[in-house]
């Protein structure tokens, strides 16, 4: 059953998603820098869950283009599936891994999350764009060397997040 608050924060997180990215996009690159529109959507799968998740990461991109041109069309499809990816894994890795670290079972989540996307947008961008023109190296080089700065503030940013919020559900339901 679906919670009417669970569909707020929802809605929420694909606001938080469209607005945040045109703070960044004033700044040459920014977007593909300091990829604003993933913590939302990384934010919504772990603390919400897996479908909630994959609504957010399929959701804030289609959206944000038809509002703004952002990402842009040749951008788009990539990240549709990369963000999918980290909703979904996002809600079904902080639900799988459960150890006694919380630290342990919300960095382990990110990071493979962040890998398993980034994964799936070169395989979709690959068949866009043909093996000749998108290789190995210009999927590492923008997935990886150009994104640092963004998966560095994903790894400060999300785990604080998430702790804090299970810390406060778990003293509202006490």
């Amino acid at each position: 059953m679906i919670k009417i608050k669970d569909l707020v924060y929802t809605a929420l997180f694909i606001a938080i998603g469209i607005v945040l990215p045109l703070c960044f996009h004033s700044i040459p690159s920014g977007g593909n820098i300091f990829l604003p529109m993933h913590l939302p959507v990384i934010l919504a799968g772990a603390l919400l869950g897996m479908i909630p998740g994959i609504v957010v990461g399929v959701s804030t991109p289609l959206i944000s283009f038809l509002i703004s041109s952002m990402p842009s069309a040749v951008v788009l499809p990539g990240m549709l599936f990369e963000l999918a990816v980290y909703g979904f894994m996002m809600g079904l890795l902080t639900k799988i891994i459960k150890t006694k670290n919380i630290y342990f079972n919300i960095y382990t989540s990110l990071i493979i999350s962040m890998i398993l996307g980034r994964c799936v947008s070169g395989i979709v961008n690959a068949f866009i764009f043909q093996v000749g023109t998108y290789n190995f190296n210009v999927w590492l080089s923008l997935s990886f060397i150009m994104a640092f700065p963004g998966i560095i503030i994903q790894l400060i940013v999300v785990p604080p997040i998430y702790i804090l919020f299970n810390k406060s559900k778990n003293k509202m339901t006490q």
